[in-house]
């Protein structure tokens, strides 16, 4: 790549680390967080539900932004708008305050971030140079989650505040370098299209409703879970009806028509609800169970963030000599052994004893997360590019929130008491929820092993030969 491409790479690569950076120094603050200000668990739970809903509630229209309004410029302003409330949640002296500040900088991050890795599909050419950039890409947001366990606790043993003044700093750095280095992108030609409003407040509404429904299933009584899952299915099924009519929709439905869209979609929903599930049990039972601090978790859990290193390094060697289905399916069995290898978990189990699991897990990851971006963006027209990553980033997002739940949900009904054994029951029958989630999508992604042509989808929905 030309040093000019590297630079793009960086800068964009930057972005990415600061949204799972961000993510996860929040994740261990939560404790200090509520005990300064006061917050209820119910409310404390809003802090990361709100960055959920308004990530997954806008990431296809943020995708779609990108499409219709340009990468480039929707990538530097909404990065601008992550600093901001990145820094107004800093300054938060409400708990309410904190929560709108999750919100809005939920959705900057769901407008930057289908922009950011658009701009790496229309700026790499497609095949080994773009898998290249993507795995580069997946490697370092792996790695900002990682890092982010270490970091977080270390700054919020200082003041949990600079867990959110930390990205705003990062956040300049980072937009300085966009403007550098992130050449201007043409002005799309929007002759004769719209923004498709009333999808994009349909879908809005719907994913919203979803996953609030899903994020709130174990902290209200099931008929408020399936009133708020049916209005968000209710409002799915207005959207595509107004997609089948509309002449400029805001989601192309014949992007569906790609095989290997959908399975890259629906095993990222399956992958991202077992990892983040998983993840969930692990910290509860180090700390609640065994008594580990934060720190102690956060150092513990870090060698999952071997996939940062084993992104742009490994992964890349293997998907030239396999293929990215390939990869994906070996990903997947290895995330599924590692679940399983975590279920007879005991009270007194040693590092040692968790080490394989863990280990594994960072693996899977490398080698899952990694050729699915690719699949999904693979063949589809630079027109849509945006829309093929919010899809992809908004299966993560959803699986991701029904994973939390799900475990939240088994872990809650089979622990009958507050003794060891008794916790050690609820998160015995949790753990078989990843477990299944990882087998579910080594199945669905076995039919991407099969040698095959699919369509590639053009911005006006006409098909072009493309091998997948």
């Amino acid at each position: 790549m030309r040093a000019r491409d590297w630079g793009v790479l960086f800068a964009l690569c930057g972005a990415i680390f600061l949204e799972g950076i961000d993510v996860a120094m929040l994740n261990v603050a939560l404790p200090a967080i509520r005990a300064d200000l006061g917050m209820p668990t119910g409310e404390l739970q809003w802090v990361m539900s709100a960055y959920v809903l308004g990530y997954g509630g806008f990431m296809l229209v943020g995708g779609r932004a990108a499409d219709l309004l340009g990468q480039r410029q929707m990538f530097v302003f909404w990065l601008t708008v992550f600093l901001l409330f990145s820094g107004l949640g800093g300054l938060a002296t409400e708990g309410w305050m904190l929560i709108v500040a999750r919100f809005v900088t939920g959705v900057a991050a769901a407008f930057m971030t289908p922009a950011g890795l658009s701009i790496i599909t229309t700026t790499f050419e497609e095949g080994p140079q773009r898998n290249k950039a993507l795995l580069i890409y997946s490697g370092t947001a792996a790695g900002g989650f990682s890092i982010g366990l270490v970091v977080g606790g270390l700054l919020t043993s200082v003041d949990w505040r600079w867990v959110f003044f930390a990205p705003v700093v990062l956040s300049f750095l980072i937009l300085v370098a966009a403007l550098a280095l992130v050449p201007k992108s043409p002005r799309p030609e929007r002759t004769g299209q719209r923004i498709d409003l009333a999808g994009g407040a349909t879908i809005t509404a719907a994913i919203v409703l979803l996953v609030l429904g899903v994020e709130r299933a174990t902290h209200t009584n099931i008929g408020w879970t399936l009133g708020t899952l049916a209005a968000g299915l209710a409002f799915l099924a207005a959207f595509i009806a107004i997609e089948r009519r509309s002449p400029m929709p805001l989601v192309r439905l014949g992007i569906f028509r790609t095989g290997s869209v959908v399975r890259a979609n629906v095993t990222g929903v399956l992958f991202a609800a077992g990892f983040f599930g998983f993840q969930f049990l692990v910290v509860l039972y180090l700390q609640e169970l065994r008594g580990w601090s934060t720190l102690q978790t956060s150092f513990a859990m870090i060698v999952i963030g071997i996939d940062a290193l084993l992104s742009p390094t490994l992964t890349p060697k293997l998907v030239d000599r396999f293929g990215n289905a390939g990869v994906i399916f070996g990903g997947l069995l290895l995330a599924a052994l590692s679940y399983a290898l975590f279920l007879p978990v005991g009270a007194d189990w040693t590092y040692p004893m968790m080490f394989p699991s863990l280990i594994m897990l960072g693996l899977a990851f490398a080698l899952v997360y990694g050729p699915l971006t690719i699949v999904a963006t693979d063949g589809i027209d630079d027109a849509d590019q945006g829309l093929a990553g919010g899809l992809l980033y908004t299966s993560f997002q959803f699986g991701a929130a029904l994973g939390l739940s799900t475990v939240t949900a088994v872990n809650i009904a089979a622990t009958d008491s507050g003794t060891p054994a008794a916790m050690l029951d609820g998160y015995h029958a949790a753990l078989v929820v990843p477990l299944t989630a990882a087998l579910i999508a080594t199945l669905v992604s076995a039919f991407g092993l099969r040698p095959c042509k699919s369509p590639a989808i053009t911005s006006d929905d006409t098909k072009i030969p493309a091998a997948h």
